[in-house]
């Protein structure tokens, strides 16, 4: 049932005065609650203050830093679901910085064990070489916010080293156009095709590629990764999307799934991307 608009602003009244409840009980400044949380002060005053609302994650990481009760983080999580409506757009990422956007992912990732990234445009941040991360950092189109590019692949960068953890899974699947789509000039992309490759030898990472003339039913709408069976991000032009039902759960589980048995896997995927890493580097002037 969609929620009055009366309603919800008094939801998000309610849900900006109990968190900063909570972070008194708990005894800790905004400052100390910040450095738990990885968020700026600045986010956590805008949002004990109701001057920025919350997203989903942004609540769960705040309620973890407090290790409050089951149940009142399952009461808060729920109002935090009717108060959000947990979508996020770029543009207030590049407010705060595009950086912190990278230490929510990294914090995202590190409460993670097994993690499915379905890429049918573009390979993931934690597969990107350098300067494939600034070509996708930087602004293209009238309307981009403006952001400090050289800070948030800093912040990528050092968010790949998760991938050394063997404790944890990553599943990186990506369409053929993924792959090939040049978003920066050929030697770049050879060398982020060969780096994809050089990653797919690591243990716990498995890539998958499908291949053009692959007969997929089903279509590649989003990016979109899931985390463990806990929640999904989609991400569009826009902003992003996060799912916590796990209907929604699963049902992306089972999208993945389809698309994962019709791809090239193991040995093949890293033949393929040294194929076309061979091919990029033809292409230079």
């Amino acid at each position: 049932m969609p929620i009055e608009p009366e309603t919800q602003a008094q939801e998000r009244r309610d849900l900006a005065g109990a968190l900063r409840s909570l972070r008194r009980a708990a005894g800790l400044s905004g400052e100390r609650l910040a450095l738990r949380c990885n968020m700026s002060q600045t986010k956590i005053s805008r949002i004990e203050t109701g001057r920025a609302l919350p997203t989903v994650l942004d609540v769960e990481r705040i309620l973890k830093a407090l290790d409050v009760p089951v149940e009142v983080s399952e009461e808060m999580l729920r109002l935090a679901r009717r108060a959000n409506v947990d979508y996020a757009s770029w543009r207030a990422y590049a407010r705060f910085g595009l950086h912190h956007k990278q230490a929510e992912l990294k914090a995202l990732e590190s409460s993670s064990r097994v993690m499915r990234y379905f890429l049918p445009a573009i390979p993931t941040g934690l597969l990107h070489v350098w300067d494939y991360a600034v070509a996708t950092l930087s602004p293209t189109v009238d309307g981009d916010p403006a952001r400090d590019v050289i800070r948030a692949v800093n912040a990528r960068m050092e968010r790949q080293r998760l991938l050394d953890d063997a404790s944890r899974s990553f599943f990186f699947l990506m369409t053929e156009q993924a792959v090939r789509w040049q978003r920066a000039a050929p030697e770049v992309m050879a060398a982020q095709c060969a780096h994809m490759a050089e990653v797919n030898e690591k243990a716990n990472v498995q890539l998958g590629i499908i291949p053009q003339p692959a007969r997929v039913p089903g279509t590649p709408m989003n990016i979109f990764v899931v985390y463990d069976d806990r929640l999904v991000t989609i991400e569009l032009f826009s902003g992003e999307v996060v799912l916590r039902d796990p209907r929604d759960v699963i049902h992306h589980l089972n999208l993945f799934d389809l698309f994962w048995s019709h791809a090239l896997t193991g040995e093949a995927a890293s033949v393929f991307l040294n194929e076309a890493a061979s091919e990029f580097m033809r292409q230079r002037n």
